[in-house]
């Protein structure tokens, strides 16, 4: 990846952007997501969980996102 100077935040925030139509967003994308799970993986047990309300179905998130959390070194 080369390396650009950048004298100012508005050509900071200019050079990181690319276009909906730009062949290399979709890799860009594939290499964001990939990054973000080796940094944080979250883990949710397989399968299919049914919930009675929203609410029931919110607080089993937040608990899976706990454990996920207490599991992370």
């Amino acid at each position: 990846m080369p390396i650009r100077r950048l004298r100012s935040l508005d050509e900071a925030e200019q050079s990181v952007w690319l276009d909906g139509n730009d062949p290399r967003l979709w890799s860009a994308i594939k290499s964001l997501w990939e990054l973000s799970d080796r940094i944080y993986p979250r883990r949710f047990p397989p399968g299919v969980h049914k919930h009675r309300t929203i609410a029931d179905a919110a607080r089993q998130t937040e608990e899976w996102e706990r454990l996920s959390l207490q599991s992370t070194p």
